[in-house]
């Protein structure tokens, strides 16, 4: 009977060691966690059903948000411009932070070319005090923003988008009538935390194809950042 049970367990610690390499498979296509957090670091490409709202080529409704000016800006105010590089970031995530000099940087490079930044907040104040409209204000002029920087008070803009992330980047195309169209989702580069490491430049690279009146390639990326506070 000793030599029965202990065969059995035997038998059963070697069917565990053989199934564990199906089981992590089986979580990678499943896209379990060690999966999903590699998307995040590396901005993979992923599909555009993942993420509600505007895909790429999707005409962009125009808005009205409140600037840290106190005016309020809308796609409309840019009848010159041949796009936008429209960015869904905050004062508070680390991530936001750390690309605050880049966003400031893009403006600088491309605003005269045609693709000014557009910055728009879409955290919940309640949730994240210091995301509200007063620090807001304070944010951008303690930078010297160049570029307007949107307070989305009902979370609207940023479900219409389908913006998850900060930041969380949308370049846009004027087609021959003057309606915006996505061009790019995504992030602003593969780095967050060392830009002096950055291999792919993506949003960069997305604007000289528009200017080369190519398509963006990829014209999809994982945004990287933190998630959008949502009002509960």
């Amino acid at each position: 009977m000793i030599l029965s049970r202990t065969s059995n367990r035997s038998i059963l610690a070697v069917l565990a060691l053989l199934l564990l390499p199906a089981v992590a498979l089986l979580s990678s296509f499943a896209g379990g966690p060690t999966s999903a957090a590699h998307a995040e670091d590396h901005g993979a490409v992923f599909a555009k059903g993942e993420n509600a709202g505007y895909g790429i080529g999707d005409l962009v409704e125009d808005f009205s948000l409140k600037n840290v000016s106190g005016d309020m800006v809308s796609l409309a105010d840019y009848p010159d411009a041949k796009g936008f590089i429209l960015i869904f970031t905050c004062n508070t995530c680390p991530y936001a932070v750390a690309y605050e000099q880049r966003i400031i940087e893009l403006d600088a490079e491309f605003a005269a070319k045609g693709y000014p930044v557009i910055a728009i907040n879409p955290n919940d104040a309640q949730r994240k005090p210091g995301d509200s409209f007063q620090a807001m204000v304070e944010r951008a002029a303690t930078k010297d923003y160049t570029f307007p920087y949107l307070h989305d008070e009902s979370q609207d803009i940023a479900r219409r988008f389908g913006a998850t992330r900060t930041p969380h980047v949308y370049v846009l195309q004027k087609n021959n009538e003057g309606r915006a169209r996505v061009a790019f989702i995504g992030a602003i580069d593969d780095a967050p935390y060392e830009p002096e490491q950055v291999e792919e430049h993506w949003v960069r690279d997305a604007i000289e194809a528009l200017q080369a009146e190519r398509k963006p390639d990829p014209a999809q990326v994982k945004a990287i950042g933190c998630t959008i506070k949502w009002a509960q």
